[in-house]
């Protein structure tokens, strides 16, 4: 089992920035897929941003805005969030699979808000 820990969200105006970091508790270099996921009040999980092998996947809404890294050092997975807009307002979720399973781990999320 996986555990994650998520950290980094808040209360930021529009067009500000924020950095969302989740921790897994095995080392990222035996993740095959690290993702962060979204669900706002009302609405279903949807996709942001995911790497697969190495290999970075967003969804349009949020393309030349958010980037998906790892931190070797800090053992992390990142998501930097950039011009953000209100409708980026969710809960996000980190969601990883190892290369020896084939099953996801959720982490409990992380809220966002974005307000004036």
């Amino acid at each position: 089992q996986v555990q994650l820990v998520e950290s980094g969200g808040g209360l930021v105006q529009p067009g500000g920035s924020l950095r969302l970091s989740c921790a897994p508790s095995t080392s990222i270099f035996s993740l095959y897929f690290m993702g962060w996921y979204r669900q706002a009040p009302g609405k279903q999980r949807e996709l942001v941003a995911t790497t697969r092998d190495g290999t970075p996947n967003y969804a349009d809404s949020v393309k030349g805005r958010f980037t998906i890294s790892t931190d070797n050092a800090k053992n992390t997975v990142d998501l930097q969030m950039n011009n953000l807009k209100p409708e980026d307002t969710a809960v996000y979720y980190c969601n990883v699979r190892l290369y020896s399973s084939t099953i996801y781990h959720w982490g409990q999320g992380t809220q966002v808000t974005v307000s004036s």
